[in-house]
C-alpha cells in the first residue's frame, strides 16, 4: 500500500504560480512511477505530467509543457508539480497518482493503483 496526501492548491491570478505537493508513505517510494493528473468540473481526469521512477524520464501534456515542471524527491518521498504562468483554464483538482512500473511513464489513469484526495487549484483571470 501507498498512500499519497497532497497539497499546496489554493486560489491564483493567472500569469501567477503555485507549487503542489504529495508527500507518501508505506512502500519503497523510488519503486513507483508518479503522475499528476487533474479533473475540471464536468470534464474527464486528464493527465498533466510524470515523472519517473528515479526521475530520468518526464512527460507533459501539451498544454503545460513549458509552464508546469515536475520533479520528485525520493529522500524525502515527496513529489511536487511547479506551476508558472497559469491559466484560467488550468483550474481543477489535481490528483497524484503512483504505479508501480519498472521503466517510464504512463498517461493511462488505469495504470496507476494508488491515488491521493486531491488539491483544489483555482486560477483566477
Amino acid at each position: 500500500q501507498v498512500q499519497l496526501v497532497e497539497s499546496g492548491g489554493g486560489l491564483v491570478q493567472a500569469g501567477g504560480s503555485l507549487r503542489l505537493s504529495c508527500a507518501a508513505s508505506g512502500r519503497t517510494f523510488s519503486d513507483y512511477a508518479l503522475t499528476w493528473f487533474r479533473q475540471a468540473p464536468g470534464k474527464e481526469r486528464e493527465f498533466v505530467a510524470g515523472v519517473s521512477r528515479v526521475g530520468i524520464v518526464t512527460d507533459y501534456t501539451d498544454s503545460v509543457k513549458g509552464r508546469f515542471t515536475i520533479s520528485r524527491d525520493n529522500a524525502k518521498n515527496t513529489l511536487y508539480l511547479r506551476m508558472s504562468s497559469v491559466k484560467p483554464e488550468d483550474t481543477a483538482v489535481y490528483y497524484c497518482a503512483a504505479a508501480a512500473r519498472s521503466y517510464g511513464v504512463s498517461r493511462a489513469p488505469g495504470a496507476y493503483n494508488y491515488w491521493g484526495q486531491g488539491t483544489q487549484v483555482t486560477v483566477s483571470s
